[in-house]
């Protein structure tokens, strides 16, 4: 039975139509233009990835080199380089000593006519130092210099009172920025320029190198005898320091500083020289808390009690004296 009913399979099989019995293809991968296949398989780089767990260790110094020419890889450098600006020095050198008792008629002094002396010593290297400094400013004059130098002055403390610190960077240098904000947080300052009592001057001039001996910088001491007023309030509104009102005599030598080798080095206020015989600043008018009372020792016949004592003098609250005990008759 199944011999014959295979047989009259194979027989149906002969009937069937041959289109049916031929194979098709049905790959969609091939591009229907094989016109360009090759320039198709040129898009396609084979990149060789390395191997993340390779062990560099196991391997040695010259096929560690021929792996990173390969790959075109640096080698490592043993140090660290990193590109630094210096835009101003950290201080003043050899700093001006103001004569004792500038500003007032003390000629008499002999410690102001010795140091008068050391200041004419000290003249020639000054000079020294403005001619260097015209080698590289040819249009440097102290005239038209200690007029600027006041603008820049009035400009920084104008900038310092109305809290503009974009401003006061080009007026002052890094190192005098954190010395003009020092203890400005959160103040009302009221500065005021009223007038110069005598034309500033320039009285010390010195030059210097850094790093390299192409790298110069600059620093010429102004002297300013001017009249200011000057306000200090806290955050609540109270005076802390000066007046709005009264004006003062200052008598101040500012040092201002350019870097002589940069193209567009500006003179800014670098740091401000306080002689030894000025007197001392005045206390700020600080708010304090008022420190607790002592108990008052209230004594009643044999016994003795400690009460707060009053905060404030009004008759109501101060201590009233103990009445006399009387005797059981």
């Amino acid at each position: 039975m199944m011999a014959n009913s295979l047989v009259a399979k194979m027989s149906a099989l002969r009937i069937v139509p041959v289109i049916l019995t031929q194979p098709s293809r049905t790959t969609t991968t091939k591009h229907y233009i094989p016109k360009f296949k090759k320039l198709r398989a040129q898009k396609y780089l084979k990149v060789e990835l390395p191997d993340p767990n390779e062990d560099f260790g196991s391997l040695s110094s010259s096929k560690i080199r021929q792996k990173m020419k390969e790959r075109g890889i640096l080698p490592p450098r043993p140090w660290m380089e990193r590109p630094f600006y210096i835009s101003a020095t950290g201080g003043v050198f050899e700093p001006y000593v103001p004569p004792e008792g500038d500003g007032k008629a003390s000629l008499v002094s002999p410690t102001r006519a010795k140091q008068a002396v050391e200041l004419l010593e000290k003249k020639s290297k000054s000079m020294m130092a403005i001619r260097k400094i015209k080698s590289y400013e040819e249009e440097f004059d102290q005239k038209e210099f200690v007029l600027k130098a006041q603008d820049t002055y009035i400009k920084a403390h104008e900038s310092l009172a109305n809290n503009d610190k974009r401003a006061l960077r080009t007026y002052v240098t890094e190192k005098a920025y954190p010395e003009f904000r020092h203890n400005s947080h959160q103040k009302t300052i009221r500065w005021k320029f009223i007038e110069s009592l005598e034309p500033p001057r320039v009285v010390h001039a010195r030059c210097t190198d850094i790093v390299s001996k192409e790298n110069i910088f600059g620093q010429v001491t102004v002297r300013f005898h001017t009249r200011q007023q000057l306000a200090v309030y806290d955050r609540f509104g109270r005076l802390l320091h000066g007046s709005e009102i009264l004006s003062k005599d200052v008598l101040e030598y500012i040092v201002f500083e350019k870097h002589l080798s940069n193209l567009y080095g500006t003179w800014r206020i670098h740091d401000k020289i306080i002689p030894d015989w000025t007197p001392p600043k005045e206390p700020s008018k600080l708010t304090r808390v008022m420190p607790e009372p002592e108990p008052e020792v209230v004594k009643v016949e044999g016994t003795e009690t400690t009460e707060p004592a009053a905060t404030t003098t009004t008759p109501e609250l101060t201590a009233k004296p103990a009445a006399p005990a009387i005797a059981d008759k």
